[in-house]
């Protein structure tokens, strides 16, 4: 059996080579440029389930810290450092047969846990303007992107490259070995659907052509699973001094390794947003078309890269075509800064799924938001988001919800 690095190992090993071959002089940039900062984020969750008309109802919520540290690095031409984040969610209500939102941690009978929690360590070396991270890691790369929705977010465990020793490109590779998912406390095998795999490979980057234009690669390998291809296009149009029109195209293929327990996986997905920008306005629309077998696959405990990634459903199932309507407005521009509102509708068609052929699903959400801008509460802020979820032609989850999000985060030094 493959041995994987044990990110606590890996942190002892590095502080014991840190104390005992250099100098406070060299540790003083790894102290003076650490920063440590504690998230609070308390979550409530009611969905209620229509397609049985009505009832059929999850409540849940809960008090989630995170305790972030980022050390600085030593001094010299390679330079060390360490990174550390416990996570602890609290359970304030709920009950068996009521829980099920992926806000808490829920036992095998149904009850959720009164507490759930999970400690990362990352080892981290840096030679010029490349740095290597080994432990627990955070991507938000087109082919693997954690999942940070609820109280708690996601981790996964192995080991990461960051480059940007060419001009305009940033380049990132690495393998993941192990996932924890965002309700829950343990490591499991990284995998997709029903099936586990031992790792995942990626490598790619992103090059800046112009300012204005920006191109992206990258490839990733889930060990006999399956392999996929990203390609994606970013472009800033200024139109005025307060208006710009912003392009991002985005284009997967994916094919699968034979793993039943996948399903057959040969799709191109391409979606891609246009967003225009004028003064405290954003007037956004969006297309998709996964074209193919099977369902566009990404990795467990994370989201897809879509831009029809909404607030409940990914829009991710086989042969869906979507579109997307969205519209964001910033009230500093009548004169209360810290407050924003959001909504957007989300339809998908041509859906298969099992027997299904050709079904229809919709989501319509809202934000409502506000950051208190001074005064003793500086930086807290709330969201009210309410979501609608429909399906049809064969599809059966209609579903209304609401959540209640109140974060704050302490920066400790």
């Amino acid at each position: 059996m493959t041995r994987h690095p044990d990110p606590k190992h890996l942190l002892s090993c590095l502080i014991a080579t840190l104390a005992c071959s250099t100098s406070a002089t060299t540790l003083a940039d790894f102290i003076d440029d650490g920063t440590a900062s504690l998230e609070l984020r308390n979550m409530y969750m009611n969905r209620d389930f229509r397609q049985t008309g009505g009832g059929e109802t999850q409540k849940d919520w809960g008090q989630g810290f995170t305790l972030r540290y980022k050390s600085g690095f030593t001094e010299g031409s390679v330079g060390f450092g360490v990174d550390a984040m416990a996570q602890l969610g609290v359970k304030l209500d709920s009950g068996k047969g009521r829980s099920g939102t992926g806000v808490l941690a829920v036992d095998r009978d149904g009850t959720p846990a009164d507490d759930y929690s999970e400690l990362g360590l990352t080892a981290k070396a840096r030679l010029s303007n490349s740095t290597l991270h080994l432990g627990t890691l955070q991507p938000t790369l087109p082919v693997a992107l954690y999942n940070d929705t609820r109280l708690l977010s996601s981790t996964y465990t192995g080991g990461m490259l960051n480059s940007k020793e060419i001009q305009n490109l940033d380049f990132n590779a690495g393998r993941l070995t192990k996932a924890n998912y965002r309700d829950s406390s343990n490591q499991d095998d990284i995998g997709y659907a029903g099936a586990d795999s031992d790792h995942f490979d990626f490598a790619g980057g992103a090059y800046a052509i112009t300012p204005q234009l920006t191109a992206s690669y990258y490839y990733g390998d889930l060990a006999d699973i399956y392999r996929q291809h990203f390609l994606g296009l970013v472009h800033v149009l200024p139109l005025s001094n307060s208006m710009s029109l912003r392009t991002d195209l985005r284009y997967f293929k994916s094919t699968d390794n034979g793993n039943r327990l996948a399903g057959k996986i040969d799709n191109d997905f391409f979606n891609g947003m246009l967003t225009l920008s004028s003064g405290p306005h954003k007037f956004s629309g969006a297309l998709q078309r996964l074209s193919g077998d099977g369902n566009f696959p990404f990795l467990r405990g994370g989201d897809p890269y879509s831009v029809n990634l909404v607030t409940f459903n990914t829009f991710t199932k086989a042969e869906t075509d979507a579109w997307q309507l969205r519209y964001d407005f910033d009230f500093a521009a009548l004169g209360i800064p810290g407050l924003g509102f959001m909504t957007r509708y989300t339809s998908g068609k041509h859906i298969e799924q099992g027997a299904v052929r050709d079904g229809r699903e919709w989501e319509r959400d809202s934000d409502l938001v506000y950051t208190f801008q001074d005064g003793s509460l500086k930086g807290l802020n709330i969201r009210m988001r309410n979501v609608t979820f429909r399906s049809g032609d064969g599809l059966k989850t209609d579903i209304n919800e609401n959540r209640l999000i109140v974060g704050y985060t302490l920066p400790l030094w």
